[in-house]
């Protein structure tokens, strides 16, 4: 009988071809664990000389003097309060309008939207622009929010040109967040006769809520440290009062930082070094809120 005529069961099996070498493969793992530990020991190290230098520089202009002053020509009169004020009144201006707007285009895109060629436009959009540069959202907001809406060079165009800059991003985490939903829940609500909004209130969006947070989360921390954009529409670098409305002009802390740190002084250099602890303190007691939220969200669920 010719051994092709033969099923594959029926024929014999030879063991020399499977060669399994367990030890070359336990040794590429343990390869692959050493790179990655030592690649992420170098990340972790980088950061914190970098912290550690700093605080070194920043900490002996650290004072309530620096927090409660106006910027300055002369370094030992200078201090953020405008700055912070005005860092304050942009991200509470980017928190208001980039959530609904950014969460709302999300849950319509992923739950009400029908696959078809427009909509597959629009998702193409969103994902080439989470990586446009941010002097152009910049421009952008210098052409339509100072020059066409006119706003002017105030909180409020700062603001928005902010939540151009994070808008992709937060409606990509919105998607990922409620696909991450079982599809069960969505049939056990319309089997129970709620209608399609009722089950995204009521059951999709309290189980998508971490997911969309973290999101947040992400996106106020790269706008808060953003400088570009605010530059291209006029930001000032040098103010000695607070913004007392969004219409207000403005500055932020890393304008501020970017400007003290151009000065020839080392007086200047440490005041950008204790800008920086600023900015940081600021930027994570952001994140813990919204990490808080987040965790309540999750133990609701």
């Amino acid at each position: 009988m010719n051994i092709n005529d033969t099923s594959p069961s029926d024929r014999p099996i030879n063991i020399e071809l499977f060669k399994p070498n367990l030890a070359k493969r336990y040794n590429l793992d343990r390869i692959f664990a050493f790179l990655a530990w030592g690649a992420t020991t170098i990340a972790v190290a980088i950061l914190a000389w970098l912290l550690f230098t700093i605080l070194v520089d920043g900490i002996g202009t650290l004072n309530w003097n620096f927090i409660d002053s106006f910027a300055s020509r002369k370094a030992e009169r200078a201090g953020i309060k405008a700055a912070l004020a005005g860092t304050l009144w942009v991200m509470g201006v980017v928190a208001v309008f980039s959530f609904p707007i950014g969460v709302g285009a999300g849950i319509f895109l992923e739950e009400f939207s029908e696959d078809n060629w427009f909509t597959r436009l629009v998702e193409i959009n969103i994902s080439n622009l989470a990586g446009v540069p941010s002097i152009i959202y910049g421009l952008l907001g210098l052409a339509a929010f100072v020059r066409l809406f006119g706003f002017g060079r105030s909180v409020l165009a700062g603001g928005l040109t902010l939540v151009l800059l994070i808008l992709p991003v937060i409606i990509v985490s919105t998607r990922e967040a409620l696909r991450t939903v079982p599809d069960g829940i969505r049939a056990a609500g319309f089997a129970l006769g709620a209608t399609r909004w009722q089950v995204i209130w009521h059951h999709i969006l309290p189980a998508a809520m971490p997911g969309i947070l973290t999101g947040m989360i992400l996106s106020l921390s790269r706008a808060i440290g953003e400088t570009a954009p605010l530059l291209a529409i006029g930001a000032a670098s040098f103010i000695a009062f607070k913004p007392n409305s969004v219409l207000s002009d403005f500055t932020v802390l890393p304008i501020q930082i970017y400007d003290w740190v151009g000065r020839p002084k080392k007086e200047f250099h440490d005041l950008a070094a204790s800008g920086i602890i600023v900015l940081m303190s600021v930027l994570l007691l952001m994140n813990a809120g919204a990490i808080y939220l987040r965790n309540r969200f999750q133990q609701n669920r």
